[in-house]
């Protein structure tokens, strides 16, 4: 089972609330974020605060050809109590907006609808998604890295992968399937091939032996998905060179 909707906006609520405990902390706004080098700790949160409000606003708008801008929205805030305050706000537009839609609304969204649908629902999954791992973003940049909370970690992997991963673009190379192994006890294949990339949960009756199994936590399995943390932090058995094709993949070229 994936997460249920009310589930999601209460997560989303938490881990913005962690986000911003570790803006807070910070000795700096000008730290750069070892996980995303091009950003400082203030750029991480004006683009975390500037896209929670335009998902507000592709929310509101239902279905669409392209996704919406906030209108009026006002720029993120230099000093601290100001920002903190305007990236609290940011986040009760997202979840009023979802929680007004409700989980089945149409929604524009930028992925394919080969697993993920364009709703509501899959809106917020990702945006929980987002939130988890900016959190792991802003508190590595401040020295408490925390991991994932096991229920959003668990949801996250299979959301990466039918919502980033999963297209109809052929793969480049020779058929292939990696197999995710989470210690807590859940386990995908993601099958790659001329047909494109689908994922399924584990296990399934007959299902033949994957050329790559990455064993981790879920918490290090979305980190390396996301590309937070190296591929060396999984136990792996098969061709890592897999993975390695996967990570360099773009399917829009």
């Amino acid at each position: 089972m994936t997460l249920e909707f009310p589930a999601l906006l209460r997560l989303i609520d938490e881990r913005s609330t962690a986000f911003r405990a570790a803006i807070a902390s910070a000795p700096s706004l000008d730290a750069q974020v070892p996980t995303c080098p091009e950003w400082t700790l203030f750029d991480l949160a004006q683009h975390i605060g500037e896209g929670r409000r335009d998902w507000a606003a592709t929310v509101a708008a239902g279905p669409a050809p392209a996704k919406s801008a906030a209108e009026g929205a006002s720029a993120a805030p230099r000093e601290r109590e100001a920002l903190l305050a305007w990236l609290s706000e940011s986040t009760e537009q997202l979840v009023e907006a979802l929680r007004k839609a409700g989980p089945d609304r149409g929604c524009w969204s930028w992925w394919e609808t080969l697993q993920s649908p364009h709703t509501t629902g899959a809106v917020a999954r990702h945006q929980l998604q987002q939130m988890a791992v900016h959190t792991y973003d802003a508190q590595i940049t401040v020295g408490t890295p925390q991991p994932l909370p096991v229920e959003v970690a668990l949801d996250g992997v299979e959301e990466f992968l039918s919502t980033c991963v999963a297209t109809t673009s052929a793969w480049p190379h020779k058929p292939a399937a990696i197999d995710f192994h989470a210690s807590e006890g859940r386990s995908w294949r993601l099958s790659l091939s001329a047909d494109g990339a689908r994922t399924v949960r584990l296990p399934e009756p007959g299902t033949p032996p994957a050329s790559l199994s990455a064993r981790g936590t879920a918490n290090e399995l979305v980190l390396i998905l996301h590309n937070r943390i190296p591929i060396d932090s999984l136990e792996l058995d098969g061709d890592r060179r897999v993975f390695e094709q996967l990570s360099a993949w773009d399917p829009g070229e």
